[in-house]
């Protein structure tokens, strides 16, 4: 399985997890059902949903510090999942490339969610982005990536949106 469409079923998940509020494995069994044949895909969602929610508080930081004069609770419910896949990425999956994190959550909000969702997602992302590079927390490996070493830590600076 293509790891777009394993993304789209951890927005899935991460959207059930968000309106149900049941517990996390439940809700991660009931949505993962299809991966059985596929241990990479299997692996890599499970991985993505429960960094997702265990950095969560984390991840709300850096979104609301980047959308001045927006109140958190009123963006749309899969625009902050998907900021938060988005985000889990950029900070705690050092073998994917920044863009490539920021152009699927791009895509998934351009598909899933509202009209202007794309832009939105984009323009945190971007905040976020440029602010990690300002300060040396890129942490990336691989061919094509940025070099570095420990987890990057998220910054404080606000941006308008």
């Amino acid at each position: 399985m293509k790891r777009r469409s394993v993304r789209e079923k951890v927005m899935q998940t991460l959207y059930a997890l968000e309106i149900s509020r049941e517990p996390v494995e439940q809700v991660v069994t009931q949505t993962l059902q299809g991966f059985e044949d596929d241990a990479t895909g299997r692996d890599f969602a499970h991985r993505l949903i429960t960094e997702t929610v265990r950095h969560s508080a984390d991840i709300d930081e850096a979104i609301k510090e980047r959308v001045d004069n927006w109140d958190f609770k009123r963006i749309a419910v899969l625009d902050r999942v998907i900021l938060r896949m988005a985000i889990c990425e950029l900070t705690h999956f050092n073998d994917i490339p920044p863009k490539v994190s920021v152009n699927e959550a791009i895509e998934l909000a351009k598909k899933y969610s509202t009209e202007k969702s794309g832009k939105f997602v984009n323009g945190v992302l971007d905040a976020l982005l440029s602010d990690m590079k300002k300060a040396g927390e890129i942490h990336k490996t691989g061919r094509g990536l940025f070099e570095g070493g420990s987890e990057p830590q998220r910054t404080s600076r606000r941006t308008k949106v």
